[in-house]
């Protein structure tokens, strides 16, 4: 019984490591698996084992893939000339599901957080510059969030841009200050990059 205990322990710790996962929420989905979809425990557990073991960093834009390259990066239709700076991938999906961009992507993995010691050398700062330095790009759009965190990552990445000459513009105004873009709208997305300044 106590390795039940245990295991059972073990797989709420886990799913507590979801974001806005609390205890009781891990609880729930715990049972849920284990006490009516065994199959789909399984099914979790073998996707979760698939990704970890292939999915990679994209070798240009710093994006999840299992290729060396993206296909969004092999995409001959994309504008090399725009490369669109996003946080995280889920921000470069938000981007990609209005249909309203049809640039290149820059995923930084992240955003400067001085209180919690992230440093430029802990997102894709570097990989970025060098990324830009290819000679196609024309101009970036920083479309970090709208969170002190992403205000601050946007002016480093703007004033590092500005000293090499490259065009930096920033989302307009119509995404909420405070939000994420995984979170807003797409029309307002959409409307945001049409009208970046």
């Amino acid at each position: 019984m106590a390795g039940a205990d245990s295991s059972l322990s073990a797989l709420v710790d886990a799913l507590r490591r979801l974001p806005g996962v609390g205890v009781k929420s891990a609880q729930r989905m715990a049972y849920h698996l284990l006490q009516h979809d065994r199959g789909g425990a399984e099914l979790l557990a073998q996707a979760l084992r698939s990704a970890v073991s292939n999915v990679r960093h994209c070798e240009r834009c710093h994006t999840f893939t299992e290729a060396p390259v993206c296909a969004t990066c092999l995409d001959p239709s994309r504008d090399g000339r725009q490369l669109c700076v996003v946080e995280t991938p889920a921000d470069q999906a938000a981007v990609e599901r209005t249909g309203s961009f049809r640039g290149l992507y820059f995923v930084l993995m992240g955003h400067l957080s001085p209180l919690d010691g992230v440093s430029t050398r802990d997102i894709g700062i570097a990989q970025l510059l060098e990324r830009v330095a290819d000679g196609v790009v024309q101009e970036v759009i920083v479309a970090t969030n709208f969170t002190a965190e992403g205000e601050a990552t946007a002016h480093v990445v703007a004033e590092a841009l500005k000293v090499r000459g490259i065009k930096a513009t920033r989302l307009a105004r119509g995404v909420p200050i405070g939000s994420e873009l995984e979170y807003v709208d797409l029309g307002t997305i959409a409307h945001a990059l049409v009208d970046r300044r």
